[in-house]
């Protein structure tokens, strides 16, 4: 009896270390790349940024200098304040028109299909394609929105990319007609998640339109509207290719956002232990508001 104990004993920990290697074999390979190609350069750039680098010499080890010379710094508050306008502007605006035409393609419409591939394709056009289009589109003497504007009766229309207060509005524009789609494509993923039988009571309780979706379609997309807004918020304060291709930051600085910033003082001016300060800084602001985010989740589950 013993024996047999003993056997079972080890046969059962041979599959269990079978499952383990296994369950290593698929996660490895991924966790090998994330290491290489993202935990390595984080931990990198945390250490650079304590120190006075160009790449060519020896790093000095200059302590909290990077932070300091931060905090004094014109063109990273201004960084600052242009990304935290582009946030609020294009997280909202996003938001909206992705569950407005999630929830009208959830209908039963003819061609729909080609409908949800129409709204979808600009988000996975080349985004350098997308910024030199709606440069065309809004160009302030021969652009077709400012002449539909000229036509509808404005007389001093916006100058948009060439204004300094028109061009992060002109950002914010271009970023929403490029993303909705994305993200309709996950709330009409959540909208099939919630049970049909809860509208169908609704109806018959005399519940219209606009109380089925305040009381069944927004608490039933709560999980996806969460994930779409972390994910939102997190690509809105990275945003950079967008702005390098459209404006460059300008004019002036108006449209300068820190992930410019940081390519400015690391890749243009050889400054990498401050621009690795300015890149902990713009992570530290997004942590912080995704724990908040978090922090809202949990409390509203509540």
């Amino acid at each position: 009896m013993t024996t047999l104990s003993t056997t079972n004993a080890a046969a059962v920990k041979r599959r269990r270390r079978r499952s383990a290697l296994v369950g290593w074999s698929f996660i490895l390979p991924n966790f090998i790349g994330f290491a290489a190609l993202t935990l390595v350069p984080v931990i990198g750039a945390f250490v650079v940024a304590f120190t006075d680098w160009d790449s060519f010499s020896t790093p000095k080890w200059i302590g909290f200098a990077n932070f300091r010379r931060m905090a004094g710094d014109d063109n990273f508050w201004t960084a600052v304040r242009n990304t935290s306008w582009y946030a609020a502007g294009h997280i909202p605006l996003t938001l909206a028109a992705s569950l407005g035409l999630a929830v009208l393609l959830n209908q039963k419409l003819r061609g729909v299909g080609l409908l949800r591939t129409a709204f979808f394709f600009p988000y996975i056009t080349s985004l350098v394609a997308v910024a030199v289009v709606w440069n065309m589109l809004l160009s302030p003497d021969v652009g077709p929105v400012n002449q539909l504007l000229h036509h509808l009766g404005v007389a001093h229309p916006p100058g948009w990319t060439t204004s300094t207060q028109w061009s992060l509005p002109a950002l914010i524009l271009t970023s929403v007609w490029r993303d909705m789609g994305y993200y309709m494509v996950l709330f009409l993923a959540g909208l099939q998640t919630i049970p049909i039988e809860l509208y169908e009571a609704a109806r018959v309780d005399g519940a219209g339109s606009w109380k089925r979706f305040w009381h069944i379609t927004l608490p039933g997309l709560r999980p996806t509207t969460f994930f779409v807004l972390m994910m939102l918020t997190i690509s809105s304060f990275k945003i950079f290719d967008l702005v390098q291709v459209m404006t460059e930051g300008g004019p002036g600085r108006s449209s300068l956002v820190l992930s410019q910033l940081i390519f400015r003082e690391g890749i243009t001016q050889g400054r990498f232990g401050y621009s690795s300060a300015i890149s902990l800084a713009l992570f530290t602001i997004v942590l912080v508001i995704t724990l908040v985010q978090f922090q809202f989740q949990r409390r509203s589950e509540r």
